[in-house]
């Protein structure tokens, strides 16, 4: 048998099989290391600044400082919007594990309605859950009490003490301040788009109505900033740096409450507006709507039942009648119906006309009566417009055509927003052959002329549009830009607001304005005049005009019976007037709905804002 072959073992090359494996092992270590090496020095020297910066971000905080909003006052200095300090009771959504969990426990010690709850989700799906968000504001010491000893159990819920709009004087600066609200998504983008939207980090509430939206600008401020580090659970440990806010301005406005007082009280239940001002710089000193509502209801968020309740109410509290009440002007146009006659040498001042009490139109048979039946006989301009004769107007008005009349009270300023300092203001309509033909597909008839000859018809004029239109008349064709706006101040600096005077409306003859006014103090001074029984015995001279809108049309035969018509469907009383009557110091106008004659009416109202306005020395406060 062969024998079994025995294996030799290779030392040599063992040996060079194992250094070739340790020469590579080696390699991958050393190239490993060095790896690690090239990324600690990366770390640590190259982008050692990057990283420090990150770090300290980590470890320090930059807070928003909201500023304090600035005030609002009237012209004497009474406070009409300040700030309060509130309590409110608030979430940081990021550091609460379970938010619907922490809601259910917190309506166990306060009342949380349902609404609040819902309205506080909805605010964290909207914003960054960092942010701190209120849940209640406004608490009581009883539940600012309840929730302090308890907030050790809730984690990322807090009590924060800060400063919130109030409006002192309730519903009767509300159409002119407006309010503030919550800002809202609609508010980030306006703010975006303005490049604004930084100044903004730290703020919750924003102007959305009237003066408050208006000068929202000016009375915000200046956002300021803390520098602060916090510990691992971001709670402030100290303050590094701070930037204080800068407060916005204050605004004192040309309103006097007591004036706006007696223009709430002398409307009592009555909707409609009343608008008073400078003619010599527009100046508002009046602007109240009736019915109005408390705007403090806004400022924290209005329930869902209050704001229902203003939205549906048939007043339209809403609505700012002040410079969105669309109304018929009516007979308080025919003074600037009486200027255009006269500078077209359509009539003269001693021009008479026959009034039997009706009008027609040649090849018509339809009478177009005057308010007074069996009419005022001969009139001439001086009576018509003091005692309101509608014939005199329909004939003049005819003779005049649609064209020369609706180019000419738009110098006025009829059918245009008049800029007065807030946004909420209609422009009405001012009627034109194009108008009627864009609105209608219909050409214009002298029909249509008769009716707007008195204000009727098409024409619509807001309360603030025919203060202007009045101070215009007083200024012998000069037109002031309504404001409430005073002056504006802050700590170190102030700015009075005064838009001055620009030609509007320019006359061949300057005594055809002594005649304008002649027949408006004759409304007022006369017997005959339709606003004389409301201004008897009154101590001072006045001039003005009285008119009567009708809302529903009467048939041709039929007479006018407010008890058997529906109230929206009674006339408006109208009035337009100023004093005293050889140096005006104050225009102003007066739309009262549904309540009947302007000279019933209206001119009692005017006569009662007079008396307040002289008795309690307005005009001298400059």
């Amino acid at each position: 048998m062969l024998k079994k072959r025995v294996a030799m073992q290779d030392i040599a090359a063992e040996t060079r099989l194992f250094n070739s494996r340790a020469v590579v092992a080696m390699l991958v270590v050393c190239g490993l290391f060095s790896v690690i090496l090239l990324n600690m020095y990366n770390l640590q020297v190259r982008s050692h600044q990057d990283y420090q910066i990150r770090s300290e971000g980590n470890r320090i905080k930059v807070l928003p400082l909201a500023p304090n909003r600035g005030l609002i006052s009237d012209r004497n200095g009474i406070l009409l919007a300040e700030n309060r300090p509130v309590f409110s009771l608030e979430l940081v959504p990021e550091q609460i594990d379970d938010i619907e969990t922490t809601l259910r426990r917190l309506a166990q010690l306060i009342a949380i309605s349902a609404e609040q709850q819902q309205d506080f989700l909805q605010q964290v799906r909207q914003q960054r859950r960092f942010n701190s968000i209120a849940l209640k504001e406004r608490l009581d010491e009883q539940e600012v009490a309840v929730i302090s000893v308890n907030l050790h159990r809730f984690p990322g819920v807090t009590v924060e003490a800060r400063l919130s709009r109030h409006y002192p004087f309730g519903d009767l600066f509300t159409h002119a301040l407006g309010y503030i609200g919550k800002i809202n998504t609609d508010d980030l983008r306006r703010l975006d788009e303005q490049g604004r939207l930084a100044n903004y980090a730290a703020s919750r509430e924003i102007g959305k109505l009237g003066l408050e939206r208006y000068y929202e600008e000016q009375l915000h401020g200046t956002m300021g900033f803390q520098e602060v580090e916090v510990n691992n659970r971001g709670r402030v440990i100290r303050v590094l740096r701070s930037v204080p806010a800068r407060s916005g301005k204050n605004i004192r406005l040309s309103l006097d409450v007591g004036l706006q007082l007696t223009a709430q009280q002398t409307l009592n239940q009555s909707r409609g507006a009343i608008v008073a001002m400078d003619p010599r710089d527009g100046a508002v000193l009046a602007f109240y709507s009736n019915p109005s509502y408390d705007p403090n209801l806004f400022v924290h968020g209005i329930s869902s039942s209050n704001y229902n309740a203003l939205l549906h109410s048939p007043d339209r509290p809403l609505i700012n009648r002040a410079t969105q009440g669309i109304y018929p002007p009516a007979s308080t146009i025919k003074p600037h119906l009486a200027l255009l006659g006269l500078e077209t040498d359509t009539v003269q001042p001693d021009t008479k006309v026959w009034d039997p009490g009706y009008f027609t139109l040649p090849n018509s048979d339809h009478r177009f009566r005057d308010w007074k039946r069996g009419g005022h006989g001969w009139v001439d301009v001086y009576s018509a417009v003091a005692e309101s004769c509608d014939i005199y107007f329909y004939d003049l008005g005819i003779k005049l055509g649609i064209d020369r009349i609706s180019d000419y009270m738009r110098q006025f300023g009829f059918g245009e927003r008049t800029g007065i300092d807030i946004h909420e203001e209609a422009s009405a309509n001012m009627p034109s052959r194009g108008w009627k033909r864009a609105r209608f597909n219909q050409p214009w008839y002298p029909g249509d002329t008769v009716p707007l000859s008195i204000g009727q018809s098409f024409w619509t004029a807001t309360p603030v549009q025919l203060a202007l239109s009045t101070a215009v008349i007083v200024n012998k064709g000069m037109m002031p830009t309504p404001h409430m706006a005073a002056e504006l101040s802050s700590a170190d600096s102030s700015e009075l607001v005064d838009p001055g005077l620009r030609p509007a409306v320019n006359v061949i003859d300057e005594k055809n304005w002594e005649v304008v006014a002649d027949t408006m103090v004759r409304t007022v001074a006369t017997l005959k005049g339709t606003a004389h029984p409301a201004f008897k015995k009154a101590l001072y001279s006045s001039a003005g005009k009285t008119g009567t809108a009708q809302v529903v049309a009467i048939a041709q035969d039929a007479k006018y019976n407010a008890d058997a018509l529906a109230e929206q469907h009674r006339d408006n009383a109208m009035y337009i007037g100023y004093a005293p009557a050889d140096n005006p110091t104050v225009v102003f106008a007066i739309a009262v709905e549904n309540t009947g004659g302007g000279g019933s009416v209206g001119a009692p109202i005017g006569r009662q804002l007079l008396d307040y306005y002289f008795s309690a020395g307005v005009n001298s406060n400059e």
